[in-house]
């Protein structure tokens, strides 16, 4: 499917903050665009707020509890509790945001707020993220749109990603001529295929662990929160046989769409890896599920660009170029934020929302037919 918005009425450009907590949920991303919904003219300044150690650690351990809770999550008084603090330290971003752009809240239409991702079943029709937009909106004096994926659940799609037609506009907006492809590598791997040259196709999956596994093994077996410029990585042998049976998960082999929880795969393949060649093995598992999303595209990429975390770690970027075969970059090389864009993205899709246009396709979640979505919570 072809879709590209055209909007023959004047539409008021809204300026907008756009805040992510990604499935590694270590800090708020938070970045300023002007939008109209359609196109992007302003892209403003960005900043990231890491969270302490105590609000990481009790999302890390909500993250597993909203595993057994579900649906329940949201009613579950310590993770309310959760939900409120962690919606105060987007909150302080927000303030710090506006000092650091000489902005007053009075110039910002909006804030689009994600939240943070506690559990996503998809199959069951459960998508579970916390924060309070109400709070949010209260709190900082501007309206707030949030829940972005739960009209795409009910409707029948996958809740994500929700990414692509942000990357859709980049595209349209940076005179691409060949089909490319964006790769998000946070917690969970994602990809948006689009072929400019045939206006905006798009599809776009997930693809697996991201960063999730690796940080998870460097939690367990460095003390660190990541691999860092990917030397545990670099100093590791690959286990091929363990490699092998990882991507052998049924899940790689299914067609899109398709969207993760952050835990639907787990360390238990690695038991008898070393700590560095446990690294190694699974940098190679994330390259190798991204290869594996490669028949699925209408055509192949003349070359990835690469968003999120994993775009730091060069051993991971060296075994990407190697499984694809095709030029891989940061996005930076194209001019744009590699740790703002999924922020950016949903200041896009706030303003979407509130003009009643899109935010999902059949060809980025699996929904039946596109859908708008969020919730509108007014300042006052």
């Amino acid at each position: 499917m072809v879709f590209q918005d055209r909007r023959d009425d004047a539409v008021a450009e809204l300026t907008i903050i756009g805040m992510m907590s990604g499935t590694s949920g270590d800090g708020v991303d938070a970045a300023l665009i002007r939008t109209d919904g359609v196109r992007v003219s302003w892209h403003g300044p960005w900043l990231n707020l890491p969270y302490d150690q105590g609000l990481r650690a009790a999302l890390a351990e909500a993250m597993q509890r909203a595993a057994v809770l579900a649906a329940d999550a949201h009613y579950d008084a310590a993770i309310a509790a959760l939900g409120r603090s962690l919606t105060l330290k987007h909150v302080e971003a927000v303030r710090q945001l506006l000092a650091e752009a000489g902005l007053k809240r009075e110039d910002v239409d909006l804030i689009g707020f994600h939240g943070q991702t506690l559990f996503h079943k998809p199959a069951a029709g459960i998508t579970v993220q916390i924060g309070d937009g109400a709070l949010l909106a209260r709190e900082t004096g501007i309206d707030v749109v949030h829940d972005f994926r739960s009209a795409d659940v009910a409707a029948g799609g996958q809740g994500a990603p929700l990414a692509p037609l942000y990357h859709q506009a980049l595209a349209l907006s940076d005179n691409i001529s060949a089909p490319f492809a964006f790769l998000n590598l946070g917690g969970v791997g994602n990809l948006t295929w689009i072929d400019p040259a045939e206006g905006g196709q798009i599809l776009a999956f997930d693809t697996g662990p991201g960063n999730g596994l690796i940080d998870d093994w460097c939690a367990r077996h460095f003390g660190e929160a990541c691999d860092r410029d990917g030397r545990h990585a670099a100093r590791g042998q690959i286990d091929h046989d363990v490699l092998r049976r990882m991507l052998a998960d049924p899940w790689l082999d299914l067609p899109p769409p398709k969207s993760l929880d952050r835990h639907n795969f787990d360390l238990t393949a690695l038991a008898t890896c070393t700590p560095d060649d446990g690294a190694a093995t699974l940098t190679a598992f994330t390259a190798g599920t991204v290869a594996k999303a490669v028949p699925f595209l209408p055509s192949i990429p003349h070359e990835w660009m690469v968003c999120g975390g994993g775009r730091h770690n060069p051993v991971l970027m060296q075994m990407l170029a190697r499984a694809l075969s095709v030029p891989v970059f940061p996005v930076e090389v194209r001019g744009w934020r590699g740790d703002a864009l999924e922020a950016e993205a949903f200041a896009y899709l706030a303003a979407r929302s509130v003009l009643g246009l899109p935010l999902s396709l059949p060809e980025t979640t699996g929904v039946s037919a596109a859908v708008t979505g969020g919730v509108l919570s007014p300042a006052f």
